[in-house]
């Protein structure tokens, strides 16, 4: 469960609408993740799912509405603004883990540290360790399965300590032995930190170990309740 905390939340939405052209993928939608606390998205393809998690996660900025982290609004920063924070205060978990293939494992969950200007080589090693990869922090993520490709992600977006953990189908690739190893890393490491987690997922196992699952159906949300 969420820490109670009288902190503003860690990551925020507030009445985000999104239109691309004559099209409205979002109308409205408002949430709120506490520090602490992990809340699943689901809904069908096409419902709004990645575009709202591209609005939360500062790649993208909403038609209408505000956008939160940890007490600031930053959609209305500017694009190089947003990303420097983005850098230090977010951790993105994507399917596809988006490791740099010239770098070594070590180098690759150093990378959110050096473009924040904070690079902890002892906070990625001890991250590496947490994942069950600590010895092998100079491979390169070629010779890596794709469990241990997104174990590697999940140490990167937790590098920072960042506020809020924003993953979008993380263990969509994965079979099911190493999407449940995934899954008690991500939610254990972030909820040690205190950071936020939100949830973009189809898998059921996974919502299910979520504080609370949200629903979205044609751009808008609806809570699935609370566990």
């Amino acid at each position: 469960m969420p820490r109670v905390t009288s902190a503003p939340p860690a990551l925020e939405a507030r009445h985000v609408v999104q239109r691309y052209g004559a099209a409205t993928i979002l109308h409205g939608v408002s949430l709120a993740v506490a520090p602490g606390e992990v809340v699943a998205v689901s809904g069908p393809s096409g419902s709004g799912k990645s575009t709202l998690l591209h609005l939360l996660g500062g790649l993208d900025a909403p038609t209408e509405g505000e956008v939160w982290w940890a007490g600031e609004r930053v959609d209305t920063l500017g694009t190089q603004t947003r990303s420097q924070r983005r850098a230090g205060r977010l951790g993105l978990v994507f399917q596809h883990h988006y490791l740099l293939e010239d770098l070594t494992l070590l180098q690759n969950v150093q990378v959110p540290g050096m473009l924040a200007g904070v690079p902890d080589e002892g906070r990625a090693q001890l991250l590496l360790d947490r994942v069950g990869l600590g010895p092998r922090g100079g491979d390169f993520p070629g010779v890596l399965s794709g469990g241990e490709r997104q174990r590697v992600a999940l140490a990167r977006a937790l590098a920072v300590r960042p506020a809020a953990v924003l993953a979008d189908e993380p263990t969509g690739s994965l079979d099911r032995a190493g999407a449940e190893r995934v899954a008690e890393l991500l939610l254990t490491l972030a909820r040690e930190d205190g950071a936020g987690v939100l949830l973009v997922t189809h898998d059921e196992r996974l919502a299910a170990r979520a504080d609370r699952t949200l629903h979205l159906l044609d751009g808008q949300l609806e809570e699935d309740g609370t566990r």
